[in-house]
């Protein structure tokens, strides 16, 4: 007897937290800004660009460099804020559980 229970009935339940850590995932919506609110970026926790807004005041056509570097930051924080979201999320589901595959 397995002590584990049936296995196929595991594998179910694992597939089915996979799934459902998936869709919360990628209902995400995560905003993240540089140079003081000047860039704004929204991804979801699939890390696709849903938004990105640009005040005026920043854009000086002879500065591009400055606002590339900005959109930049904004992108990077919001991918960081993206990892630590996307890992409290699968630690709350999965009860802290090291799951090979999820995290």
């Amino acid at each position: 007897m397995n002590p584990f229970g049936d296995p196929r009935k595991m594998m179910k339940q694992i597939q089915k937290m996979q799934e459902q850590m998936q869709e919360e995932v990628s209902a995400l919506r995560i905003e993240a800004t540089s140079g003081g609110g000047m860039v704004k970026v929204v991804l979801t926790g699939d890390k696709v660009v849903e938004g990105l807004t640009i005040d005026p005041q920043v854009v000086d056509k002879n500065d591009v460099e400055m606002l590339q570097d900005l959109i930049v930051a904004a992108l990077n924080e919001a991918a960081h804020k993206v990892d630590e979201a996307v890992k409290e999320k699968i630690g709350g589901l999965t009860g802290g559980l090291k799951i090979p595959g999820l995290m």
